[in-house]
């Protein structure tokens, strides 16, 4: 008998069900996301006996990590069945517009029992993991620092605009710079000399800091009218510039801790001998595609990545167009290294035929993007970093 279980993870409680070859539902029920219920359930499959079983799962990470590893661990394969694939295949279901785990369990379960192309989920290794902990937290950090950035100008712009045009809040001198002064009165009791005087004194190494205090002490001389709520923007000013600041320091070491998982990482070097493949970017493609093995083919890579173009045929009608779907943060990875490496001639002049052909600037970025993913995945999977004149190179 072969077995095929769907689990619909959520935070507290799955909801699992179990159907063979035939689609006989075998078992049905709710599963505390905790390990005693996880090896209850685990049990009961083993139980079955089946000569094969197949379990897939809608959600990778977060609350799926302990029923993921808890099942690697009892040798039971897990394929991924993602989240827009189980809400179509509920659609095409009898009364698919209603929804409910019970029911999305049964989907993932028949996903699992009809669908031979679903990929494996392998439990990551320590340096996999690690990688990944670390590249989802450098995400965090940048966009907390791009709320923070604007939140700063749009305060900044309400309280001193003519700083606000002047001062960068994304250097480390300007935020040292805001952490201190904002207010007007405050830069023109102090004059630039006093103020590159303490700031240099605050912290070392500061750019451009002369220019800056003498430009602001010349706009506040300019602007002498009282802006209700100044005293309270100017202490939110500082109290976000403070903010900021010990987050580039978090992301500093973050960025180091990063550099320290790739060294120990058997593909790292590899995908970091590709042109524009940094060690940020290649630390976000780890993150996002685990082992290369996973994919069939670069044009499966290109498919995930939502880079591979769509064919749309009816009749006799038949045109490509750029595909919707994939993974979005694995195309922003392409996308960005791509443009990082127009740099490079071989890039440029691949990038240069696409202009000549009528596309436009993100059209061919695009298109030099599917093509490098060719020359990563043969790099990956011949074990052989990339060298000029690579055959695939773009």
């Amino acid at each position: 008998m072969n077995v095929f279980i769907g689990i619909d993870v959520a935070r507290e409680v799955h909801r699992d069900c179990a159907m063979d070859r035939g689609a006989k539902v075998l078992f049905s029920h709710a599963v505390d996301n905790d390990p005693a219920a996880i090896g209850d359930l685990i049990t009961e499959i083993e139980g079955l006996e089946a000569r094969t079983t197949r379990t897939a799962v809608d959600m990778l990470g977060g609350a799926a990590s302990l029923i993921c590893a808890m099942f690697a661990e009892a040798g039971l394969p897990l394929v991924h069945t993602p989240g827009l694939m189980v809400n179509r295949a509920r659609q095409g279901h009898r009364g698919g517009e209603r929804k409910s785990d019970p029911k999305d369990a049964v989907v993932i379960a028949e996903l699992a029992r009809t669908r031979a192309d679903l990929r494996a989920v392998d439990p990551p290794g320590p340096p996999d993991a690690e990688i990944r902990l670390l590249a989802s937290r450098r995400r965090e950090l940048v966009t907390e620092q791009t709320r923070r950035a604007a939140r700063l100008r749009d305060l900044l712009c309400g309280l001193f605009p003519a700083l606000e045009r002047r001062i960068d809040p994304t250097t480390r001198t300007g935020l040292v710079f805001l952490s201190h002064y904002a207010a007007p009165e405050d830069i023109r009791a102090a004059g630039a000399k006093r103020i590159v005087r303490k700031l240099a004194e605050d912290a070392t190494g500061l750019r451009g800091l002369e220019p800056l205090a003498e430009a602001a002490v010349r706009a506040a001389q300019a602007q002498t009218v009282a802006i209700p709520g100044a005293r309270l923007r100017a202490a939110i000013i500082a109290d976000i510039a403070r903010e900021a600041l010990a987050a580039r320091d978090r992301l500093k070491a973050t960025h180091q801790a990063i550099r320290e998982r790739l060294a120990n990482h058997p593909d790292a070097a590899l995908i970091l001998s590709m042109p524009g493949m940094g060690a940020t970017l290649t630390a976000e493609f780890i993150a996002l595609v685990g082992r290369i093995d996973r994919f069939d083919s670069a044009h499966a890579l290109a498919a995930a990545a939502g880079l591979a173009p769509v064919l749309r045929q009816s009749g006799k009608t038949s045109f490509l167009r750029r595909a919707a779907g994939g993974d979005k943060a694995l195309k922003r990875v392409f996308y960005q290294a791509a443009f990082t490496s127009l740099s490079r001639p071989d890039s440029r002049a691949f990038y240069d035929r696409k202009r000549a052909e009528g596309k436009r600037h993100h059209q061919a970025v695009i298109a030099l993007a599917r093509r490098r993913v060719n020359v990563l995945w043969a790099i990956l999977r011949n074990r052989q970093p990339f060298r000029e004149n690579f055959k695939l190179a773009a």
